[in-house]
């Protein structure tokens, strides 16, 4: 496959991950949730109509979707502790990703914090305004420390490698 516009050639694209498709479908019902306020049963009932539901993780889907739902308040209260405005007044999709990353740094111990945070990064970018994944690094990168402070000092502490020379 070429470039259109150069004709060199691309790498075809990676497929996304039953766990990345999940945050993505659990980030349109979440938008659907922020924006309508409906009932989280029929969101739910409409995220599983959508195309590539079933190549997602279901358990994680339900249980981003779920709890960021069930845990709204408890999630905008540690992002308010972050966040430039109140949480109402952020963009729903930006509120939608910082919850799921929010989710994960609190509930997903298996997932590293890095992880978690460049996944919501991958959201925004997808979904989000043009800058909006800056800010989501910003913000979950401060609620890390607050959620996972041992982690992150550990990884902060640990050496850096060594920068490699520039290849000529």
């Amino acid at each position: 496959m070429t470039d259109p516009v150069d004709d060199k050639p691309v790498a075809p694209a990676r497929p996304k991950s039953p766990r990345r498709r999940s945050r993505e479908i659990a980030l349109q019902g979440l938008y659907e949730w922020l924006v309508g306020r409906g009932e989280a049963s029929v969101i739910d009932a409409h995220m599983r109509e959508q195309d590539g539901f079933d190549k997602c993780d279901r358990a994680h889907y339900d249980a981003l979707l779920h709890g960021c739902i069930t845990e709204a308040s408890a999630i905008d209260a540690v992002l308010s502790r972050h966040v430039d405005r109140r949480t109402v007044d952020l963009s729903p999709v930006e509120h939608g990703v910082l919850m799921i990353g929010t989710y994960e740094l609190t509930h997903c111990q298996d997932i590293p914090y890095r992880v978690a945070i460049n996944e919501a990064v991958e959201l925004a970018k997808s979904f989000g305004g043009t800058d909006g994944h800056k800010y989501v690094n910003g913000v979950l990168d401060k609620a890390a420390s607050d959620l996972r402070p041992e982690e992150v000092a550990a990884r902060r502490a640990a050496p850096r490698p060594a920068p490699r020379p520039a290849s000529r």
